[in-house]
This record gives C-alpha cells, sequence and structure tokens, in this order.
C-alpha cells in the first residue's frame, strides 16, 4: 500500500513537472530572442522565473520519492542503485541547481547593485545546499561507476563559486548584475532543458539517454548565448556604464 501510494505521489510530481517547465522552456525564448527591456521581456521573463522554481520544487519531490521506493517508481530499470544514483540524487542535484539559478537571477534583476539585499539567508543557503549536492554527486557518481554524475557536478560547483564571487566581490563591474542575471537565467534554461532531453530519453531512447554528447547539447546552446549577450552588453552599455563611480 506504501508503494502505491507513493506511486501516486510520484506522478503527481512529474505532471507537475511536465507542465510547469513544458511552460518555462516555451517561455525561456521570449526574453533570450526578443528586444530586451520592455514589457514583454519581463512579463515573459517573469513567468520563466517562476514556472523554473516551481519546476525544481517538483522535481525536488520526484527526487525523494525515487530515492524512497526506486524500483516502484522506475519499473522498467531493474537496478535499484542505479536509478536511485541516476533518477535521485543526480535529479535532486539538477532540481536545486535549477532553484539556484532562477532565485539569484531574480534577485539580480530586482536588486541590481544592491549586493548587501541579495546576501539573505535564503539565497545564501541555496548556495550552500548546492555545493553538498554537487559533491554528494560526486561521491554517488563513483559508488555506482557513472563518470557522467561526477562531470556534470561541475556546473554547480562553477554555478556556487561564480555567484558568492559576485555577492562578495571587493569592487564588481557595473553591470555585473546584469551579467549575472543573464548566466542565472540562462543557466537555468541549460539545466532544465538537459533534464527534459536527458530523462525523457530514458523511455523514449534508454540506450542514448546517458550519452555525454545529448547531455552536452543544452550546455554549449546555453553558452553561447551567454557569451553572445555578455558581448551584447558590452557594445551598447559597457562604455557608459564604466563611466559611474564602482560600488561594493
Amino acid at each position: 500500500m506504501a508503494g502505491t501510494a507513493m506511486i501516486w505521489v510520484f506522478e503527481a510530481f512529474v505532471i507537475a513537472h511536465i507542465v510547469t517547465g513544458a511552460t518555462g522552456l516555451v517561455a525561456f525564448w521570449v526574453p533570450v530572442a526578443g528586444r530586451k527591456g520592455g514589457d514583454t521581456h519581463r512579463r515573459f521573463g517573469r513567468i520563466f522565473t517562476f514556472s523554473m522554481l516551481a519546476t525544481g520544487a517538483a522535481a525536488v519531490g520526484i527526487s525523494i520519492a525515487t530515492l524512497i521506493a526506486p524500483l516502484e517508481t522506475h519499473p522498467h530499470l531493474p537496478d535499484a542503485a542505479f536509478v536511485r544514483g541516476i533518477f535521485g540524487w543526480m535529479m535532486l542535484y539538477l532540481a536545486v541547481l535549477t532553484v539556484n539559478l532562477a532565485w539569484y537571477g531574480w534577485l539580480c534583476i530586482t536588486l541590481k547593485r544592491d549586493r548587501a539585499a541579495m546576501r539573505t539567508p535564503v539565497n545564501l543557503l541555496l548556495q550552500g545546499l548546492l555545493a553538498a549536492l554537487a559533491i554528494n554527486c560526486v561521491a554517488q557518481g563513483i559508488l555506482i561507476g557513472e563518470a557522467l554524475m561526477i562531470g556534470i557536478s561541475g556546473i554547480g560547483f562553477a554555478t556556487v563559486a561564480t555567484n558568492l564571487f559576485y555577492l562578495y566581490r571587493a569592487r564588481p563591474h557595473p553591470l555585473g548584475w546584469l551579467k549575472e542575471h543573464i548566466k542565472a537565467l540562462v543557466g537555468a534554461g541549460i539545466s532544465v532543458y538537459t533534464a527534459f532531453f536527458a530523462f525523457g530519453a530514458v523511455r523514449l531512447m534508454p540506450e542514448i539517454a546517458l550519452n555525454p554528447v545529448l547531455w552536452s547539447i543544452p550546455l554549449i546552446v546555453g553558452l553561447s548565448i551567454i557569451i553572445y549577450q555578455w558581448r551584447a552588453i558590452a557594445r551598447k552599455g559597457g562604455g557608459r556604464e564604466r563611466k559611474r563611480p564602482l560600488t561594493a
């Protein structure tokens, strides 16, 4: 009976994850490809941000249900240790990564240069939690012999390091808040596209689900978007902003 109840909980989280994730993945492209700063950009940016927060929360529920009942929630996969590693611990890590990036990116655009206001207990807790889960992802990857888990943990370490570097840097770039906003929200998009591609492929094409090439596609596309947007900021606004005094 407990196993049946857990399956129902798992399926409910999966449905919520798909609905909110699909909404966010569509909304993602409007602020990325459209005109920056207008009402449409802001409206779809909010939709994307809160969709990512909801998607990440649902993914936390999916991962916890998987850790509790791995074979009941994934009956097509016979190896409980593998299921816990990939669909439990790694999904939990990716879920917190998504929430971390979405929340951090939201703070960057709403608080802008006020980094002291961004150093809230929730934001700092998310940095510590993501670092712990990235370490755990490495450990679990070693235990089950899955190199992908070890490799993908690097994104979490880089996220925490760059977030904290900006939050505590003595003299940040005047447009650092905008660059961090882009990095974080595009990063959240990378995280969710990666999860949809990879975990969706387990059901449709299980033989390629853990192929590093499949996992690298969203990362390459996302990094290209970040670099392009950062260069656009430097071209259009960097000159004017550098004339302003640097603030802590």
